[in-house]
């Protein structure tokens, strides 16, 4: 497997976008909705499947598009091609606030695991597909963490961590607890477990789940400070509930201060 050696250059700092250069005929591959911008003469085009071969044949095509179901991921993935003969540029965007990692498979022995949702993009040829738990802890309370992606390949790919993002080299046996919704992803020889939180009071009144992922070294993990599910759950509980109505926090005069400060609607 021989992906396109693409270079990039990465702007901004807490909505970033990913700038890649790609020369004549090289190309790189995307989630939908992931796309900002690009030069004239790049072609774009819609992939059944993982993305790593357009010629992998019909079933091979639909074994990877199956795998993409199961993370919760569209059927289909975009290709970005460079059509012309000078070199031409590219660029995809954060989804939410955060950073964008730069992953050189290479680096990783050609594999790297994410959380489903982190993949951002990746040269062509790199194969996007599934990585399945083989222990019962991690399927049974898992939640986010159960199925994750898998990115293999020796090209460059790129993740999206929310908020700030924390990158932890664990050496051989060395341990990491982490909230499961906030890991953005491992290399390959990192075990990944869950634990029970343990203790009644922390069950009941904790407010931080029933269970950590369990990290062990050795190898290299990533982790973001504000997951997604996060994020959606602290606006969700914001909203105004019940005809539109506020909390109006932060304020003793609750929904009087929307009138004397202008935030107000009719």
């Amino acid at each position: 497997m021989t992906a396109h050696e693409i270079d990039y250059r990465i702007y901004g700092e807490e909505m970033q976008y990913v700038e890649i250069e790609l020369d004549p005929q090289e190309g790189v591959i995307a989630e939908a909705g992931s796309f900002m911008m690009m030069d004239d003469g790049i072609k774009m085009e819609t992939i059944f499947g993982d993305g790593a071969k357009n010629d992998s044949g019909f079933l091979g095509k639909i074994l990877g598009a199956g795998k993409r179901i199961l993370t919760g991921e569209s059927l289909f993935m975009t290709a970005f091609y460079n059509t012309l003969t000078g070199k031409r540029n590219v660029s995809f965007a954060s989804p939410y606030p955060g950073k964008i990692i730069p992953i050189d498979l290479t680096e990783f022995r050609g594999k790297f695991i994410c959380q489903k949702d982190a993949f951002l993009c990746a040269a062509k040829g790199v194969s996007i597909g599934i990585e399945f738990s083989k222990k019962l802890g991690r399927g049974l309370f898992g939640g986010e963490g159960f199925i994750m992606q898998k990115l293999e390949g020796d090209g460059m790919a790129f993740v999206h961590a929310g908020g700030t993002m924390a990158k932890k080299v664990l050496q051989r046996g060395e341990t990491l607890r982490v909230d499961t919704g906030c890991i953005v992803g491992f290399t390959q020889d990192v075990d990944y477990d869950i634990e029970f939180v343990g203790g009644i009071k922390n069950t009941i009144f904790g407010g931080e789940g029933l269970f950590f992922a369990k990290l062990q070294g050795p190898g290299t993990v990533y982790i973001q400070s504000l997951p997604f599910s996060r994020l959606a759950g602290r606006v969700l509980a914001s909203a105004p509930q019940g005809g539109g109505k506020d909390k109006g926090e932060g304020s003793i005069l609750g929904g009087l201060g929307n009138l004397l400060d202008g935030d107000n609607s009719f």
